[in-house]
């Protein structure tokens, strides 16, 4: 629908009659002469004259010239269907393990084999393009962590990000603490309703300056919420000097580590040995933590006023163009 913002301006569109009523006409003088060397021309001055006051319609090209022009003044605009921008206030936090061991094989993908890396890229993507209204950032952490993508409502670009990520970028051992510390000072000084942590990893904390439970204290008294997700199969059969044997490879796993972290934060501690299991802990996650929650209502708006502007300038052109051009004639005719 069209829309004026100043709709008071169409006051304006009697100005110019008001103006004729009002002010007083022009005083001619009796004494007037007109010196002209022939005869003739004085004629042709003559049917000149009676010929425009008949003709009407410079007056109507005028008079739409100001309504334009009026209508531009009054700034219309095109209001455009409603849109909906869902928000929730709620700040979540990726923090993926890329430690040496994300390199094994032990999980499935559309029926392949694929590493705990590439299986965490493929659901936890999905579980980012569900957090519709959500802030979403990426850190990646091995023995160092950093952060790859600050909080942000482009989540495309986060799951892009992420699905880069290679095993080893960041090194091979595994700062727990300092991903958690990491996270503390990019969301500690925010202001949204809900703060949300997720980390994943298949191993203990064997490098990084800050103690995992020193990093999740500091993370409870900001407010913020850590669920903890343990990846790994229990058991795999591989290949050895002495045939196929079945190990545990997820050994390294503290599991004891990852549920004091959860538990002091108010979050919770997830278990993930196959694909099915990390979806349905992500699915979880998104129960625990529902987006969506509100929506906010925008209406694009286009504005309209070089239109009627435009109007007005070319018939103002037209109508000078038009009392000018027989004079020209005239003089070089």
């Amino acid at each position: 629908m069209i829309q004026f913002e100043w709709l008071w301006a169409f006051a304006l569109v009697p100005l110019p009659l008001l103006l004729r009523l009002l002010l007083p006409a022009a005083q001619s003088r009796q004494d007037a002469a007109l010196r002209v060397p022939f005869i003739e021309d004085f004629q042709v001055i003559g049917e000149r004259s009676v010929h425009f006051k008949q003709r009407r319609w410079p007056l109507l090209l005028a008079s739409l010239a100001w309504l334009f022009l009026v209508t531009a003044a009054a700034r219309p605009q095109w209001l455009g269907e409603p849109i909906e921008l869902p928000t929730t206030g709620r700040d979540l936090m990726l923090a993926v393990d890329l430690s040496g061991s994300m390199d094994t094989l032990d999980f499935q993908l559309s029926g392949r084999v694929v590493n705990r890396l590439e299986a965490t890229q493929a659901i936890a993507g999905e579980f980012i393009q569900r957090r519709v209204g959500d802030r979403v950032g990426l850190i990646l952490f091995g023995a160092q962590a950093y952060l790859q993508t600050p909080l942000t409502f482009d989540r495309q670009t986060v799951r892009t990000l992420l699905y880069e990520a290679v095993i080893g970028l960041a090194g091979q051992a595994t700062a727990i603490g300092d991903a958690i510390g990491l996270m503390v000072k990019r969301l500690g000084d925010e202001h949204a309703t809900d703060q949300v942590m997720i980390l994943l990893t298949d191993g203990a904390n064997t490098a990084g300056e800050v103690s995992p439970l020193k990093a999740a204290e500091l993370a409870a008294d900001k407010g913020l919420k850590i669920y903890t997700i343990g990846i790994g199969a229990d058991e795999m059969v591989v290949q050895s000097l002495f045939g196929r044997q079945r190990v545990n490879p997820s050994a390294d796993l503290d599991e004891g580590l990852l549920t004091a972290i959860a538990d002091k934060t108010g979050g919770r501690y997830f278990r993930a040995r196959d694909t099915e299991e990390l979806q349905q802990v992500y699915g979880l996650i998104d129960q625990l933590e529902p987006s969506e929650q509100e929506a906010q209502v925008f209406r694009p708006l286009q504005a309209l006023y070089v239109y009627p502007l435009g109007a007005a300038m070319a018939l103002a052109t037209a109508l000078i163009l038009a009392l000018s051009l027989p004079e020209v004639r005239r003089r070089h005719g």
